[in-house]
């Protein structure tokens, strides 16, 4: 029981290394991510607006998907650091893409417009799928 357990202790630092890592890299993106929308996400949760917290969910849920796809398949903690930030650059362009047919998404959002919300939360969501899937080799 013991040396199966020190074997599996091996890998310990790995793990927090890459899990730290991800840590890191999901904190960067809540950063950028609410740096570069138009309206302020904390604060509206905050506020209870529930278009708000619908909305950054999904882009949060579409960042960790990818994120963890490139922990599965990356050999080394630089690899997945590159494909998180690809991943946080994919959540940038739907969400500057979402604005193109609903250019007052963010205003709406302001709101707690459920409808705009669900929008942006979807279609950040649905896009985080993808990246996963294509990062899958």
């Amino acid at each position: 029981m013991i040396e199966q357990l020190t074997i599996y202790l091996t890998d310990l630092p790995e793990f927090l290394a890459f899990f730290g890592s991800s840590l890191l890299l999901m904190i960067v993106f809540v950063a950028v991510y609410t740096n570069v929308t138009r309206h302020s996400e904390i604060k509206l949760i905050k506020e209870n607006s529930v278009a708000a917290a619908i909305a950054f969910s999904g882009s949060m849920i579409g960042f960790a998907l990818p994120l963890a796809s490139a922990m599965i398949s990356s050999r080394t903690i630089l690899e997945m650091i590159i494909w998180g930030v690809v991943a946080l650059i994919v959540q940038i362009i739907v969400y500057l893409l979402v604005r193109l047919p609903m250019p007052r998404v963010s205003e709406r959002i302001e709101n707690n417009e459920i409808a705009a919300g669900i929008w942006l939360g979807a279609s950040s969501l649905i896009a985080g799928i993808l990246n996963a899937a294509s990062m899958t080799s």
